[in-house]
């Protein structure tokens, strides 16, 4: 179970540093827009990122 884990943070680690590798104005564009939004906007954001986590895991497991 942990190395699973593991194995799926250094995946999450590997994923969310390719757009500053590939496209770093992008990559720094996007960051300065987030960070403009409201609280309310980033939790969203946050909530469906976790939702559609959950619904990959469901179904690829």
């Amino acid at each position: 179970m942990l190395n699973t884990l593991l194995l799926a943070v250094a995946l999450m680690l590997v994923i969310e540093g390719l757009l500053p590798f590939v496209a770093p104005r992008v990559w720094r564009e996007t960051f300065r827009r987030v960070t403009e939004l409201g609280d309310g906007q980033i939790r969203f954001i946050g909530l469906s990122s976790m939702l559609v986590g959950i619904v990959l895991l469901t179904v690829f497991r």
